[in-house]
């Protein structure tokens, strides 16, 4: 466990190396005894900074959904991170590729909640009933640390948050089956990846209950009107300058962004 200098230290460097889109030593190499209670609460000073600047508060990342993941960061369970409203784009946007250090595109649902969620008991159904609206999404995530990466280190550093893309058709939870949403994920006209939402612990709203089940032992929860991007189930491809990425959710719409 660290002590609370330490935890700070490791934000503020993380604060800088986002600023200055730069790279730098993995937290977990600097205090090897650092556990996943410091990872958390690094990312949590690092968005107090992030909110002091001016961001704000738009909803959450899940990542490690898929059980591959999971395996390959010798992890049980799913990990998160906070979004803030200056990583949100539309589809169509012109996206700077600069602003991040070695961006990758993945494909999401968001779920958009129409009321708070919260407790300690809930469940996927509870998930559906609290949902407004879902809708297609693409996720940018970025690494400010070197590589490889213990898990902790990838939690402080917002679990690989680099941005949100919303696009698509806007749909209520009980209109499809959600299970059965499927994508197709083209660069530069050509289909890279291709996924089903099922790939996504079995139902995407699965991986928003298990949030909730975490946020309410922080003592936090899930608000009106904040997105919670539910995992990919795609695997990630990179993106460069000039790259053109597209998700495709066939009756569902598509997003497109360019990066320049």
């Amino acid at each position: 466990m660290l002590s609370q200098d330490q935890r700070q230290a490791a934000a503020d460097a993380l604060y800088t190396a986002d600023l200055n889109r730069t790279i730098i030593e993995q937290p977990s190499k600097q205090w090897p005894e650092m556990e996943l209670e410091d990872a958390y609460a690094i990312q949590a000073l690092w968005a107090t900074r992030r909110i002091a600047d001016g961001a704000n508060v738009i909803g959450h990342k899940i990542g490690l959904t898929s059980r591959a993941m999971q395996k390959a960061s010798k992890m049980t369970e799913p990990d998160y991170g906070v979004m803030l409203d200056d990583a949100l784009f539309r589809d169509g946007a012109t996206i700077p590729a600069d602003r991040f250090v070695k961006p990758r595109l993945e494909v999401e649902l968001a779920f958009v909640m129409g009321t708070d969620l919260e407790g300690p008991g809930c469940e996927s159904h509870d998930v559906l009933r609290a949902t407004e609206f879902v809708t297609p999404a693409m996720e940018i995530i970025d690494y400010r640390t070197e590589v490889p990466r213990a898990i902790t280190d990838t939690i402080a550093d917002n679990a690989a948050f680099g941005a949100i893309v919303l696009g698509g058709q806007v749909f209520r939870p009980f209109d499809h089956d959600l299970r059965w949403i499927s994508a197709t994920l083209s660069q530069n006209g050509v289909i890279e990846e291709t996924g089903v939402s099922a790939g996504v612990m079995g139902h995407p709203a699965a991986g928003i209950a298990w949030l909730v089940r975490k946020l309410h032992g922080v003592g936090a929860k899930l608000e009106k009107g904040q997105i919670v991007l539910a995992g990919s189930f795609t695997r990630p491809i990179d993106i460069t300058s000039g790259d053109v990425a597209t998700a495709d959710y066939g009756p569902l719409g598509q997003i497109s962004v360019k990066f320049d």
